[in-house]
């Protein structure tokens, strides 16, 4: 492709700038512009690129005057579904960051817009581009069914990072936001249609909106027999003992995330929630004497990349999907899957009753 891609940058934020620096340093791609309505959230993330791009307080106005090829929206979720749709009515294809939108209605209608408008969405599932993960989702398929998978990543939070909480919980609790991810890493290693959910909450802080709780855990069951939770806890008051666990176990053995030693890193510091420091790897094979026939495995995992190396991975990915014209139909269908099976989990906390699929 001669020319680059043209992109307007929406969202200021963490996600904003580490992916603004993707576009910065790729060739493919060329920003037209950074909107926010905040001016100092603009001008931190240029003085982060070292470079001068223009300023937008308004996104329409921004969509309008750059007339760009493509929009990254790395806002909070409750403007998803508003900015998505007017970008493609715009003609511009989409990287749009997690979730994909406040219900799983509205996340359809992002998806048919894409179709409609035959442009490209990506959704800023950053594990997908991570090795590490991708080689514990393969190691997981090896264990036969079903699976019982355990994850969490509880984050104590505090000053800027609790302002942040606070403004997602606005409109989600922490098992939405963040259950996304960890929910369509299970539905990848079961590959099996989910049948029920249930989930357990609590409001440790009255510094919320009303209604709103701030520490879940959901339960899944797949039509495979496959079961998994995840637990998700943000905010002052959390514990950072086990506060990341990535356990997967079958049949034949098991597979689990060795997280950052304790001490190393605190929950909330976003570079630590996909680190690993190994894989380990156990077989559950027994001899005659009922002994381990293999040893563990421990698969080093030093060399991994950084949260900027990911997200700029993620926007490889968009830039070959446009310039190739990759389908992306299943990636957008798993989206609207995962997003589907944490509001369920949503749905039950708030009522008390299991929700069967």
């Amino acid at each position: 492709m001669s020319n680059p891609v043209r992109i307007l940058v929406v969202g200021c934020g963490h996600m904003g700038k580490s992916h603004a620096k993707a576009y910065h340093a790729m060739d493919g791609f060329e920003i037209v512009g950074v909107v926010s309505r905040g001016e100092k959230s603009r001008r931190d993330l240029l003085d982060a690129l070292g470079a001068e791009y223009p300023q937008f307080s308004s996104y329409e106005e921004a969509l309008a005057a750059t007339q760009p090829d493509a929009v990254s929206i790395n806002t909070y979720p409750d403007t998803h579904a508003d900015y998505t749709k007017k970008a493609f009515a715009a003609g511009c294809h989409v990287f749009l960051e997690k979730p994909i939108a406040e219900t799983v209605e509205e996340a359809q209608e992002i998806v048919d817009a894409a179709r409609s408008a035959n442009r490209k969405l990506v959704i800023g599932y950053i594990l997908r581009v991570h090795p590490t993960w991708a080689h514990f989702i393969e190691k997981a398929q090896t264990l036969g069914k079903p699976l019982v998978m355990r994850m969490n990543l509880n984050q104590q939070s505090s000053g800027d990072m609790w302002h942040t909480h606070r403004m997602l919980m606005q409109s989600m609790s922490p098992i939405v936001d963040c259950g996304v991810h960890y929910v369509d890493v299970m539905c990848q290693m079961t590959r099996s249609r989910p049948v029920r959910v249930s989930a357990i909450g609590a409001r440790l802080t009255e510094d919320l909106v009303p209604g709103m709780y701030n520490y879940g855990q959901l339960q899944v069951t797949f039509e495979d027999g496959s079961v998994g939770w995840y637990e998700a806890g943000w905010g002052p008051m959390m514990s950072e003992t086990a506060y990341f666990v990535k356990d997967v176990v079958g049949p034949k053995g098991s597979v689990s995330i060795s997280g950052v030693k304790e001490g190393e890193a605190s929950s909330d510091n976003i570079d630590a929630h996909s680190k690993a420091a190994a894989l380990k790897v156990h077989h559950a094979e027994l001899d005659e004497n009922h002994q381990f026939v293999h040893q563990d495995e421990i698969l080093d995992c030093a060399d991994e990349p950084g949260h900027d190396e990911l997200c700029a991975r993620e926007q490889e990915v968009f830039l070959n999907a446009i310039v190739n014209d990759v389908v992306l139909s299943d990636h957008m269908d798993d989206a609207v899957n995962s997003l589907r099976i944490v509001l369920a989990a949503d749905a039950s906390f708030r009522t008390g009753k299991t929700v069967e699929f």
